[in-house]
């Protein structure tokens, strides 16, 4: 099964409807602008014209750049926000293909866009740059500015910009890699830069959470906790937006969830307010994630994850052993389940032994 959201993350309630269609496209890979002229090379029509990239709150990597500066280059532009699996498992690509064609003519620029308020912090923008490796320009959006100037609503989202300013093709969602490079090198060659080889030679597949989702066998959805887009929640007590309140956890069918102690449920997460509490989620899919952080000025919250009531062992994610334990050390998007075997109906439990921890969403692979 598919996860409507396993490849593309959509803005917006009121785009529900548009985000389901690409999500049931992301079965083949994102949805993407292209055409094939032949069996190898894709037609791309003129879309556009690159906007205005003034609206940046500050520049990483990079002194600012603008579009009259950026003639004569090809542009990729890469809309992305640092907890996003979606996009951790689009990076090594993107890197990969800077790296690849810089000296041909490429230039690529990250647009870190936000989704949540955390993601606007600066700092937490900078250690997400350095713990991904990225070198090239990447411009914070952190007012959407750029977003909306582009009219996107995805992440990721890529737009492809010839050396004349214009945007030639887009691709939202990950996936259909090898076009993307096509496209890449389709635009390099009109330019008169001699394009590398065709394909992924040279690209290493993402590890940890930028590794390859599972599309064959998820059977879990994003899923938010925050009130405002929250579905899947299920408690012996009636949810209390705003206060601190003490909640059960029921039996759970597939894709429920609840909580387990006193926690506060706010529009954007939920927060763990005294000591033990625990989330607890059915789901089926290879690998689980959960974006948690911890309140300002509280101590790193230690945490161990259960599968069906046991440490996951093999099945650990990169963010905790075999035995379950890891900490919540800074707010980011933390993998805490890999299955190596079968996919197949699970448990998944997050106990935490103190309190002031933030968890945002889940999501899966």
């Amino acid at each position: 099964m598919l996860g409507v959201s396993s490849t593309i993350k959509s803005l917006g309630s009121k785009r529900a409807l548009l985000a389901f269609m690409l999500g049931l496209s992301c079965a083949l890979g994102g949805l993407s602008s292209f055409a094939l002229a032949s069996e190898n090379e894709p037609f791309l029509q003129i879309e556009g014209t690159l906007p205005s990239l003034d609206g940046a709150t500050s520049w990483l990597n990079s002194s600012p750049l603008s579009a009259r500066q950026l003639r004569g280059k090809v542009v990729l532009v890469d809309f992305w926000t640092y907890s996003c699996i979606n996009c951790l498992r689009e990076a090594p690509y993107i890197k990969a293909w800077e790296k690849k064609y810089q000296s041909q003519g490429l230039v690529v620029i990250g647009v870190h866009t936000p989704e949540f308020r955390f993601e606007t912090n600066i700092d937490n923008i900078k250690h997400a740059i350095d713990r991904e490796g990225i070198t090239y320009p990447v411009a914070v959006d952190s007012d959407r500015r750029i977003w909306d100037a582009f009219n996107n609503h995805y992440w990721p989202a890529l737009y492809f910009i010839d050396a004349q300013g214009r945007i030639r093709h887009h691709q939202y969602g990950e996936g259909n890699y090898d076009l993307s490079e096509r496209v890449i090198q389709a635009l390099l060659s009109e330019r008169g830069s001699i394009a590398g080889t065709e394909g992924k030679d040279g690209i290493a597949l993402g590890e940890g959470a930028e590794a390859p989702p599972d599309l064959d066998d998820i059977g879990s959805a994003e899923t938010y906790l925050g009130y405002d887009r929250q579905a899947g929640f299920v408690s012996a007590s009636d949810l209390r937006a705003e206060v601190s309140s003490d909640y059960s956890l029921p039996a759970l069918a597939l894709n429920q969830w609840g909580l387990q102690g006193t926690w506060t449920v706010n529009p954007d997460k939920v927060i763990l307010d005294k000591q033990q509490g625990t989330i607890a989620y059915r789901f089926h899919a290879r690998d689980l994630h959960l974006v948690l952080g911890r309140v300002s000025g509280t101590s790193p919250v230690h945490f161990q994850v259960l599968i069906d009531g046991k440490a996951p062992g093999a099945d650990h994610g990169v963010d905790t052993g075999p035995d379950g334990k890891g900490v919540v050390s800074e707010t980011r998007l933390y993998q805490l389940v890999r299955q190596k075997g079968s996919v197949t109906d699970h448990t998944f439990e997050i106990r935490f032994d103190s309190p002031g921890v933030e968890a945002y969403s889940f999501t899966f692979g």
